[in-house]
């Protein structure tokens, strides 16, 4: 049976209970999520837009794949299983880093995660979920970095906040993945 409920955690990402998705949002609780980066052979980045009828952030470009931790799930498996949903492919993933961030919406929902940020190789083409995924695509980073400082709010919050701050590891984990 599927549960809706997502794992809340201490500010030390310790898990310390489970609630609802939507009751966790609506209160701003402190939850644990997953972020998945997936790059080509050619140093693409894999980009999709979220289905317009999402909870929140509906209609914006972010990274392949990202949910949160499940009740009754690990990270290790989760992750896998969420980006078959979201868009039908798997690939090997490694963990990069972690980091917390904040944002409260027009909606009154609140995003308060600790994300864990994954990167993978792919190099076919998605069978991306509907419910989840309006459109898909493969872009250059020197592209979506531009892209993104010149239309920011075409792009989901925590994925402006990853390529900001975190680029440059990104862009080496990238050169990494594609050497292996």
């Amino acid at each position: 049976m599927k549960t809706n409920n997502i794992a809340i955690v201490n500010q030390h990402d310790q898990v310390i209970g489970y609630k609802s998705k939507e009751m966790v949002h609506a209160e701003g609780l402190l939850h644990r999520a997953f972020s998945i980066l997936i790059c080509n052979d050619r140093g693409q980045m894999l980009i999709h837009q979220r289905a317009h009828d999402k909870y929140h952030s509906p209609g914006l470009w972010t990274n392949a794949c990202c949910s949160h931790l499940t009740e009754g799930e690990h990270m290790e498996s989760v992750i896998y299983k969420r980006l078959l949903h979201e868009m039908g492919f798997q690939c090997p993933l490694s963990h990069q880093f972690t980091f917390h961030y904040r944002i409260d919406f027009d909606n009154g929902l609140t995003e308060n995660e600790i994300d864990w940020v994954y990167i993978g190789l792919y190099n076919g083409n998605p069978n991306s979920n509907p419910e989840e995924v309006a459109a898909w695509k493969w872009v250059d980073i020197d592209w979506l970095i531009n892209d993104m400082e010149q239309n920011p709010l075409n792009y989901t919050y925590w994925f402006r906040h990853i390529m900001n701050q975190y680029r440059h590891q990104i862009i080496d984990a990238f050169q990494k993945c594609r050497a292996a």
